[in-house]
C-alpha cells in the first residue's frame, strides 16, 4: 500500500454498534492515529465520580490543560457506573465544548486519522478540517447488548445491560447539543448484519475506491 499522505475517516454510531472496534481494524489497516471520542467523555465521568469536585467545568479545564489522549486511551472506562453518568454528562455543552478542544488539538496535528464517537462527521470534522469519509453504525439493541455484556464480563445482567444502552442511544439522538446523526453522504454500516471480517471488508472497498480517486 502507497503511503498515504492524507486521510480523514468519521465514524459515528449509536452504544456498542460496534463502531470501536471497526475504527481500530481500519486505523491499523491504513496506519491512521485512532480518536474514541467516548472515551474522553468517560475519562471526563470518571474524574467526576472519583473526585466528586464542587464545580465540574473547571475541575475538567484544569484536568484537561495537560492530559494526553495516550493516557486517557489506557483508562478502564467501561463500568455500568460509568455508562450510566456520562449519558447525562456528554448533554452538557460546555463538556462538550472541553472534549472538543482536546479533538481538535489532536486533529489538527494529524492529516491521517480516525475519529469515532456520536457527532464526529456533523460537528468535530463537518469543516476545518472536512472528513474525507464518514461511516454511520447501527446495530440490533440485542446484539448491541449481548456484545456490551460479554465486554464488562457479564458483571450486571443482560437486562440491565440492554436498558442502559437503549437510554444512552436515546438521550444522544435526542439532546439539544450535537445529537447524533446519520450525515448524507455517511456509508450505512450494519454490525448486525456483518462479521468484524465483513465491516472491514465494506470500510475498506470505500477508502480505497476513495483513495483511487
Amino acid at each position: 500500500m502507497a503511503k498515504i499522505k492524507k486521510l480523514i475517516i468519521a465514524c459515528d454510531g449509536e452504544s456498542a454498534s460496534g463502531k470501536s472496534t471497526a475504527a481500530k481494524l481500519v486505523s491499523k489497516k491504513y496506519k491512521l492515529l485512532l480518536i474514541n471520542s467516548g472515551l474522553i467523555y468517560r475519562y471526563c465521568s470518571k474524574l467526576i465520580i472519583n473526585n466528586k469536585p464542587k464545580n465540574v467545568i473547571s475541575f475538567l479545564k484544569k484536568k484537561f490543560k495537560t492530559i494526553s489522549y495516550r493516557v486517557i486511551a489506557k483508562q478502564k472506562l467501561h463500568s455500568e457506573e460509568i455508562s450510566n453518568h456520562v449519558a447525562i454528562l456528554a448533554k452538557d455543552k460546555k463538556v462538550r465544548g472541553i472534549v472538543n478542544q482536546l479533538q481538535m488539538r489532536i486533529i489538527k496535528k494529524n492529516n491521517r486519522i480516525c475519529v469515532e464517537g456520536r457527532d464526529i462527521a456533523s460537528k468535530i470534522l463537518s469543516k476545518n478540517p472536512k472528513y474525507d469519509l464518514a461511516f454511520y453504525f447501527k446495530c440490533n439493541l440485542r446484539v448491541a447488548a449481548f456484545r456490551r455484556w460479554v465486554d464488562i464480563k457479564k458483571l450486571v445482567p443482560l437486562k440491565v445491560v440492554k436498558k442502559s444502552l437503549k437510554l444512552r442511544t436515546s438521550l444522544d439522538k435526542k439532546r439539544k447539543n450535537s445529537p447524533l446523526v446519520r450525515v448524507k453522504d455517511a456509508i450505512l454500516i450494519r454490525s448486525d448484519k456483518l462479521n468484524k471480517k465483513e465491516v472491514l471488508a465494506k470500510m475498506s472497498n470505500s477508502i480505497d475506491k476513495f483513495l483511487s480517486n
